[in-house]
């Protein structure tokens, strides 16, 4: 029963964004109230769902790179070979987490320039450490009966880690991307300060004209886009840990 309400409140959610962002106008009696008198209620300087696209795009197109180079580099450190290059490895994926992402926006801005690029590599550097730990943790963290079982049936170093390794630690380097994707998510919002397309803009654009009705609207979808995506990748962790 409780797995079905659960359910049910996922898909709620789901429709709720859907609906806000392709007929965003029937919402409006909802946010009038917290827009100023004889402003808009609803943010018309661009399309929400062209807005809310472009910010999962930069989300996606910065997880994404930072989840194979963690990987590889999980999967270098796990093995006897590339074991002394792990202090090096955890300095690259914690440059990140050393400068806020106001501050990796500004020196990123006269290298690449305004819009978008800014902001992928700032969400890049970001995502490489939950990743990086969670993929470190699930490979170091077999079973040591495990790892001989494989020995003992001839598979080679290769075979035990595609066939054998990988799989069982998906579930805790699922959770490692879901880490990653809901800082992404959040993070990407200030993007906008640069000239990114995204939620941020909304929230900005509230903020300047102190229009609290814009930034509801920018603030209430970056958050229930985390809730989903973060739920969602829950639910593909556990189908993975059962199947494991």
């Amino acid at each position: 029963m409780r797995r079905l309400a659960g359910l049910f409140l996922r898909l709620g959610l789901l429709a709720l964004v859907l609906a806000f962002l392709l007929a965003p106008s029937a919402f409006r009696p909802l946010l009038e109230p917290f827009a100023p008198e004889g402003a808009p209620a609803i943010y018309d300087r661009a399309s929400l769902l062209s807005l809310t696209v472009s910010h999962l795009l930069i989300v996606i197109a910065a997880i994404v790179p930072a989840i194979l180079i963690s990987l590889g580099l999980a999967i270098l450190v796990s093995r006897p070979v590339g074991a002394e290059f792990l202090p090096l490895s955890r300095a690259i994926v914690n440059i990140g987490q050393t400068f806020p992402p106001v501050a990796v926006l500004a020196l990123a801005v006269p290298v690449v320039g305004f819009g978008t690029w800014p902001t992928l590599i700032a969400l890049f550097l970001y995502g490489l450490l939950p990743i990086f730990e969670n993929a470190l943790a699930g490979l170091t963290g077999l079973r040591p009966s495990v790892a001989e079982a494989a020995r003992g049936s001839g598979m080679t170093g290769t075979q035990r880690l595609v066939q054998v390794e990988l799989p069982l630690a998906l579930p805790v380097m699922i959770e490692g991307v879901r880490i990653s994707l809901v800082i992404a998510l959040s993070t990407a919002t200030i993007g906008s300060t640069v000239a990114a397309k995204g939620l941020g803009e909304v929230i900005i654009a509230g903020l300047n004209s102190s229009n609290l009705a814009f930034v509801l609207q920018g603030g209430l979808l970056t958050g229930a886009l985390a809730v989903i995506l973060y739920d969602g990748l829950g639910q593909v962790a556990r189908l993975a840990d059962r199947r494991g």
